[in-house]
C-alpha cells in the first residue's frame, strides 16, 4: 500500500532542527541560496544530454522551456527526483552542463548539489539515473533517496 505523498515543504520542515525551547532555528528557514559545495552542482553525462536533446526535439518544445531538476516528498526512501521542462522563474538557480541550461529551485540545491544525471541505454538498464553524493540511502530503482 502506497503512503500518501508529502509536500516538499513538509518534508523539509520535518528535517529542521529545533533549539532547546522547541522553536525552529532561523537558519534552517533562511531563504538565501545554499552555498554550493561542488564545482558542478548539477551535471549531465553525454548520454543524458543526448537523450534530453532527443526528447526536446521529438516533443517540439518551445525555446522558453528549461530543463528543471527538482526533488519532492515521496518514494520508497523519502524524497524523489523530478526531471522535466519548465519555465524559469526569477528565483531559480541556473547551471550549465553539456550545453543545457538547467534550472533548480535554490531550496532543492541542498539535496541536489553535486548530482550527476546519466542515461544508460543498455540491455540491463534504460532510463535516467541519478548519482547523488548527498543521499545517505536510495531505493533499489534509484528514483528516491534519503539524506
Amino acid at each position: 500500500m502506497a503512503l500518501p505523498e508529502e509536500n516538499l515543504d513538509e518534508v523539509i520542515a520535518s528535517l529542521i532542527d529545533l533549539d532547546s525551547d522547541g522553536e525552529e532555528e532561523s537558519l534552517a528557514l533562511d531563504p538565501t541560496p545554499v552555498e554550493k559545495k561542488h564545482e558542478f552542482p548539477v551535471s549531465l553525462t553525454e548520454r543524458a544530454a543526448r537523450q534530453i536533446k532527443r526528447i526536446r526535439e521529438s516533443e517540439d518544445l518551445e525555446d522558453g522551456l528549461y530543463l528543471r531538476v527538482a526533488v519532492e516528498g515521496g518514494g520508497c526512501s523519502g524524497l524523489s527526483y523530478k526531471l522535466g521542462f519548465d519555465i524559469r522563474t526569477e528565483d531559480d538557480s541556473v547551471v550549465e552542463s553539456q550545453g543545457f541550461e538547467i534550472i533548480v529551485d535554490p531550496k532543492h540545491m541542498l539535496y541536489l548539489d553535486g548530482i550527476v544525471i546519466d542515461y544508460p541505454d543498455g540491455l540491463d538498464a534504460r532510463g535516467f539515473t541519478f548519482d547523488n553524493p548527498n543521499a545517505s540511502e536510495s531505493c533499489g530503482c534509484g528514483t528516491s533517496f534519503a539524506v
